[in-house]
Formats: structure tokens, sequence, C-alpha cells
């Protein structure tokens, strides 16, 4: 059976959910084939950190955007997301990291950015009183925070469905062709005829533009997770180290939910990944280093997702170069979850045909051009 429709969305996570609500409320038809079920991958394994703090340049006016959605997304979409504001520090153990902190943030507030601000050594014991006492200060976004990434995907899942969004799962893409102006999509149960067509399946993202011939970035990352038992009140802002692969918070259960980079192994072929227990034991050494009273709390479990990762460890967000009717919105490389809100917005309005898309949302850095003159191959990273 064929079905025509104005845009095919593949991807059932976060991103393909955004990009779908957006198009459906701007008047759109909208499809979404997922291979397995929503939010299968990364946007349920993922820790749920909103973080400004220590942004790359080129996606941090988007990050600052998207905070502000974030606020509001409660009530965008009809029910909670598990969102608290509760800021982060990001702590230098050393008179030499502060230092490093202190210029990088002098850098930002000179280019105008107010988001970050510097915390001298009383005043990051005082936010948080039960630190190891070596420490030297931090660099404070308080405006970050956190949010559940499963109450999020289900916000956004049951949000698309009330505004129109056809849903469907166990539905992977074998075939993907040019058709006249539009593009033909072959599932194994029905085809699909659209004008355009929006990739957003993660790490499986370049197989499915080597579909229609285009080469783009196929890295993959599988960040590890730890959760532990409930504890007692732990203080409130999300916590990273300088130099090292940390995030640490406390849920709104009472667990610490421990993630920051720390990477397991990942089985692209088969969507399996695995933790390395041994890297996982290595990296606690810092959260215990930081806060030695939580040596005799217990893990209850610890998991990793598989996530698409850029060279450059930036999202690939906007439009074939050559390929009329195709958009990327992938890549994201461990830090997408802040940018769902935001990202959605900026495809469909792109598809659309805002006329000001590139004065409203600064995203001419994030295109799949930059890649076009790589001479090495992107898929050894």
């Amino acid at each position: 059976m064929i079905h025509t429709i104005d845009v095919v969305v593949i991807g059932g996570g976060l991103h393909g959910l955004s990009c779908a609500l957006q198009l459906a409320r701007r008047g759109v038809s909208v499809t979404v084939l997922e291979r397995r079920w929503i939010g299968r991958h990364a946007s349920t394994a993922n820790a749920g950190g909103i973080r400004a703090l220590n942004r790359d340049r080129r996606e941090l006016d988007l990050t600052l955007h998207s905070l502000e959605l974030w606020r509001s997304l409660a009530d965008s979409l009809g029910e909670d997301c598990g969102f608290q504001q509760v800021g982060q520090v990001r702590i230098a153990e050393n008179p030499t990291d502060l230092a490093h902190e202190a210029q990088r943030v002098n850098s930002l507030q000179q280019a105008g950015y107010t988001h970050e601000e510097m915390l001298d050594k009383a005043s990051l014991y005082t936010l948080l009183p039960s630190l190891a006492p070596h420490c030297s200060g931090a660099s404070y976004a308080r405006d970050d925070g956190s949010a559940d990434p499963h109450l999020t995907v289900n916000a956004y899942r049951r949000a698309a469905e009330s505004a129109g969004v056809l849903l469907l799962e166990g539905r992977g893409v074998n075939a993907l062709a040019s058709e006249s102006l539009e593009w033909r999509v072959d599932t194994d149960y029905e085809t699909f005829v659209a004008a355009s067509v929006v990739i957003a399946a993660g790490t499986w993202s370049a197989a499915l533009a080597g579909l229609v011939g285009e080469k783009v970035p196929a890295g993959v990352k599988a960040s590890m997770m730890t959760v532990t038992e409930q504890v007692s009140e732990f203080s409130g802002p999300v916590i990273g180290c300088v130099g090292e692969a940390l995030s640490l918070k406390q849920t709104r259960t009472g667990s610490l939910l421990i993630g920051g980079g720390l990477q397991g192994q990942a089985d692209v072929e088969k969507e399996r990944t695995y933790v390395d227990f041994h890297a996982l034991a290595t990296g606690m050494t810092t959260p215990l280093r930081l806060f030695p009273q939580l040596a005799g709390v217990r893990i209850a479990r610890c998991w990793t997702g598989i996530e698409a990762r850029t060279p450059d460890d930036l999202p690939i967000i906007g439009p074939s170069s050559r390929l009329p009717g195709i958009f990327y919105c992938y890549g994201f490389s461990g830090h997408g979850f802040a940018l769902v809100p935001v990202v959605g917005a900026i495809i469909a309005d792109m598809i659309v045909g805002e006329t000001s898309v590139h004065e409203k949302w600064p995203v001419s850095a994030l295109g799949i051009g930059r890649f076009e003159h790589r001479k090495e191959d992107t898929n050894e990273r």
C-alpha cells in the first residue's frame, strides 16, 4: 500500500518526535517510522542533562534558547517532563584548573554571555557543604538543570499523537529513493511518498543516507550510566569536574545518577551495548574523591546506550547539501537532550520554508556541508 504525506520522519527518538510535533503544529501531515519502538536507544538511555555550562560556542545560542523552551515545556506538551532547574557546577580541584575556568568564563562574558559565573572557594562550599575540602572553586550556570528522559519521551509521544502525527513502530526503512520531486520510502509493510524526509535515526542515520548515495559521518558513542540506591538529601546542582568525565545529580526519587561520558562498547549491527565494568570502576574514583561519604552507597544498576557521534562532536542539523527534500537531525554526540525542544522547531521552520530561518536560528555551523571536504574516513571516529 502506498501512502502520500507531506513529511516522513525516520527515527522515533526524542529529536524525531520533536521534529514531527513541530511540523504537525504547522499544519504538515507527518508519519514517524521507528524500526524498534519509540525512544528505544539514546533517548531513554541518557542522563537527562540540560546544560549550557561549557558548551561549544557553535551550539551555545541554540542551547540558551532551548533552556528557555524547557521552562515552559510542560505547558507546551501538556504534561510534566521532570524538569528541574537546579543549576550546574564545574568544579576546579586546584588553582591551575580554576584559573583556566576563570579565563574561559571571562571570555564568554566579554562576548556578551551572562549565563556562567565563577564561584570562589567559599561560595562553592556554601553551595556544596559536603564537598571534600581540597577544591579551589568552580564555574557555575545557575539556569542549567535536568529532566527525566522517560517522562520526556512519553510526553512528546502523546503530544505528537494528539497533534495528528502517525507513529509507526517496527517499521525499518529498507529503501529510500528519489521519485520525481518527491521521496519514496519503503518499509516491509508499506510505502510512503513524501516531499520531505527527516533522517533522525541516530547512529543509523549514515546508513539511511547511504541509500541515496550521500556519505555522512557515522561515529558511535556508548556512554555509561550508573544509578545508586536512595540516599539522604544531596546538595542541589548537577555536578561536573574539570578534566573528568562526570555528571552527578540526585533524582526526584532520591537515588544518585552518575554519568559524564565514560564509554562502554556498542555493537551497532546487533543494536546491543555492553557496560565496561573496569572503565566504570575507574571512573567512580572521581565522585568518591569529591564526596568520600559516598563510599558506602550501593549501586543499583548500570547501563549504556547507542548514540551517534560526529568527528567534531557537534550535531548535524539541516538540509542535505545536494539532495533537495532530505533533512538531517542527528549526531548530537552525547549532549543532545538539552536541544530537543529547539531542534524540532528549527527543522520544522526549514521544511515549511520560513524565510527568516537562518536569521532566527544560528545553525550555519551545524550543517552537513562542514564535512564535505574532509579527507579522512569519518567512519573511523
